[in-house]
């Protein structure tokens, strides 16, 4: 099971296994409070398509399809979330983004889902 997660939200024993899918470290966060197995920053998108993308709605279609080309590079982080999932039977993919249903944590779930 995937979900997904703003990082600002409060740790829950619910949440399995907690991996931040952003590139840089959201404002804050500590870490102790963060309560993450795992930060996989390289699965985020670049830098160049995070700044262009700056969470415009109106680039949310194009965001999509340039990052599952950046993903199509990124195989065997696709596959490390694969095997946290399946291990701790809950993957929650933290994000610090402030709009919930369009970024990079929304699609990756979409990917692991399948």
């Amino acid at each position: 099971m995937v979900t997904i997660k703003r990082i600002y939200l409060p740790w829950n024993k619910n949440d399995g296994c907690r991996v931040l899918v952003d590139r840089l470290w959201p404002r804050g966060v500590s870490k102790r409070k963060a309560r993450l197995h795992a930060w996989m920053k390289d699965i985020g998108p670049s830098g160049d398509l995070r700044i262009w993308f700056g969470h415009r709605k109106s680039r949310w279609a194009a965001f999509k399809r340039k990052y599952k080309k950046e993903l199509a590079g990124k195989k065997d982080l696709v596959a490390k979330l694969r095997k946290l999932e399946k291990k701790f039977k809950k993957l929650t993919l933290l994000f610090g983004a402030k709009d919930e249903k369009r970024n990079e944590a929304v699609l990756l779930a979409e990917i692991l889902r399948r």
